[in-house]
């Protein structure tokens, strides 16, 4: 009796089967990379973000001169003066300018760099001893201007969150499209060395219906 080996049928079996899921696997990922693309650039849009006249390469440059900074070599190259932010990239970009900004209320100072009290002379201080004292809450006077930073991180990290999202959402959308290419090209391998259907090959080759062992 004509019989397809069991061996055949199992690898044209395994082919299908793994052709089928990395083409589910494809589509899915694709699906998940677009929607989570929109998604970045509908919660950006929405926070009705504009960049500011000086949000570009040539006047932030000018900002920095005229502020005095020294040693600021992290200016953007990339341009969103008076555009609205509405996608990872432009949020990016918004953040990169929001950092030289605070740069420029702190005299070019970080965070770390300011100190953590005020004097009676109004001067920061980090020596808790040189501190004026809130006659109120009896404490060390606060830097107020540390809060800028403190904004400055929570905004920005917030924005270039948005940047990576919108990345992985390219990653995915880049790894659906490979799987698909693999699941075709798995499919067609599988068709073109066993056959579309190796039970009715088999029995064309030999002339009878085929029997799996």
């Amino acid at each position: 009796m004509n019989h397809i080996p069991k061996s055949r049928f199992v690898a044209w079996l395994g082919g299908v089967l793994a052709c089928l899921v990395l083409l589910g696997a494809g589509v899915t990922y694709i699906v998940v990379g677009v929607n989570g693309r929109s998604e970045v650039n509908r919660t950006t849009a929405r926070e009705q973000i504009v960049g500011s006249p000086d949000m570009n390469p040539t006047a932030i440059r000018e900002a920095v001169a005229k502020a005095g900074l020294k040693n600021v070599s992290d200016i953007p190259t990339c341009t969103v003066a008076n555009q609205p932010i509405t996608n990872g990239d432009e949020a990016r970009c918004f953040a990169s300018y929001m950092r030289i900004h605070a740069l420029e209320a702190s005299g070019g100072l970080t965070y770390a760099q300011m100190g953590q009290f005020l004097t009676k002379a109004g001067t920061a201080t980090s020596d808790v001893t040189k501190a004026a004292i809130d006659p109120q809450t009896h404490k060390p006077v606060q830097n107020a201007a540390r809060q800028t930073w403190v904004t400055e991180t929570a905004l920005t990290t917030g924005l270039n969150m948005a940047y990576f999202a919108q990345q992985v959402s390219y990653f995915a959308i880049v790894m659906g499209a490979c799987m698909l290419v693999i699941g075709i090209g798995l499919g067609v391998l599988t068709v073109f060395t066993i056959g579309l259907t190796p039970w009715r090959t088999a029995e064309a080759q030999t002339g009878g219906p085929p029997v799996t062992k």
